[in-house]
């Protein structure tokens, strides 16, 4: 099997993407596709959740204010047991008071004293015999009514409860489709690419795959052809193999993308990474940090062979330096040339691009 290195462009763009706007619930492409597709569902599902917990909470309200009442109702009975009993022992003082008959002048006093006393205790407990039970079951009543009052809001409006509740759910969940839709293009990129990678995989272990080979340069170089200067180079494929390399660049594009004019040409972005690359593979043969073994005619060289692969459909026209194909034919034109490096070459080359780039 073909010994593959770094994940497609397009996959790595998305997931950075994903990670700077915190969406890290979302792993692999098949993840981000699946929740293009179902987001009607997710968001109806939200929506069944907080209905099915606004019922959970009115079935929890009822069940608390018939237990409140319970505890009111128990609560009222204690206390006014509590007040009666008190009331009948300060009669009971009082009757008991009135059968004594005082032996002096001092004692007269007391009695009468105490007989003042026993009956305002009496007449101030029965007068605030309501509001003292009131009082003391204030916090039982103040939840009983802010239980009350949140049953009826919610069976008076219903709709809107769940609503209001599902307010940031859904704002979350439609933040993230919004960020997700922004990368439509890099997705159908990234199924494209992903197509190739699959079927490149196929090809023996003698070959190499490096996807997403990006490279930057602290000097620009001087493309002479178009006479501008190239900062840096990203090439969605490069497959190392016993006849070469191979520089792909995938289009998953419809019919309608390959008439768009304002798409830049596939054919003259792989031209430019095609010069730079021939310029990097002379200099690892020129420094030996790629070994060829001589041939008595002279020094060898590595053919590189530019293609771009559509996915979907490709034009007619021919093109020069540049092979247009479909996934289908990729593996029989790959296999089409034949071997011309041993196995240390190609490993050698391969390892010698690895090290340019830093692995994702």
């Amino acid at each position: 099997m073909c010994k593959v290195y770094n994940s497609v462009g397009c996959l790595t763009t998305i997931q950075s993407h994903l990670y700077q706007h915190q969406i890290n619930d979302l792993n692999s492409l098949n993840e981000v596709i699946m929740f293009q597709k179902n987001y009607s569902s997710y968001r109806q599902e939200i929506i069944s959740n907080y209905e099915h917990l606004i019922e959970q909470e009115k079935n929890s309200l009822d069940l608390d204010i018939s237990r409140l009442d319970r505890s009111i109702k128990a609560e009222k009975i204690k206390l006014a047991k509590k007040l009666i009993d008190e009331i009948e022992k300060l009669e009971q003082k009082l009757i008991i008071l009135s059968s004594l008959t005082p032996a002096n002048f001092i004692q007269r006093i007391i009695n009468y004293l105490k007989e003042w006393y026993y009956t305002g205790e009496i007449q101030h407990k029965e007068f605030n015999f309501d509001s003292k039970v009131a009082y003391s079951i204030r916090k039982l009543v103040e939840v009983h009514s802010e239980k009350v009052n949140r049953h009826q809001y919610i069976v008076s409006h219903f709709a809107d409860v769940v609503d209001e509740r599902c307010l940031a759910p859904l704002k979350d969940l439609e933040r993230k489709k919004t960020i997700i839709d922004d990368l439509n293009t890099f997705i159908y990129g990234a199924l494209g690419e992903q197509q190739v990678v699959r079927e490149l995989e196929k090809l023996p272990d003698e070959f190499y795959l490096i996807n997403d080979f990006s490279l930057s340069f602290p000097t620009p170089i001087y493309n002479r052809q178009e006479n501008d200067y190239i900062k840096s180079i990203q090439i969605d494929h490069i497959l190392v193999a016993p006849s070469g390399i191979f520089l792909i660049e995938t289009k998953n594009w419809s019919e309608r993308s390959l008439n768009n004019l304002s798409f830049r040409s596939p054919v003259q972005q792989i031209k430019r990474t095609s010069f730079v690359l021939f310029k990097i593979v002379s200099e690892g043969i020129a420094s030996y940090r790629i070994k060829l073994k001589r041939h008595h005619w002279g020094n060898r060289n590595i053919p590189i062979r530019n293609l771009v692969v559509l996915t979907n459909t490709k034009p007619n026209e021919e093109f020069q330096y540049v092979k247009i194909l479909t996934v289908s034919e990729l593996l029989g034109y790959i296999n089409y040339f034949k071997p011309a490096f041993s196995n240390e070459e190609i490993q050698e080359t391969a390892n010698y691009l690895l090290s340019l780039i830093k692995l994702k």
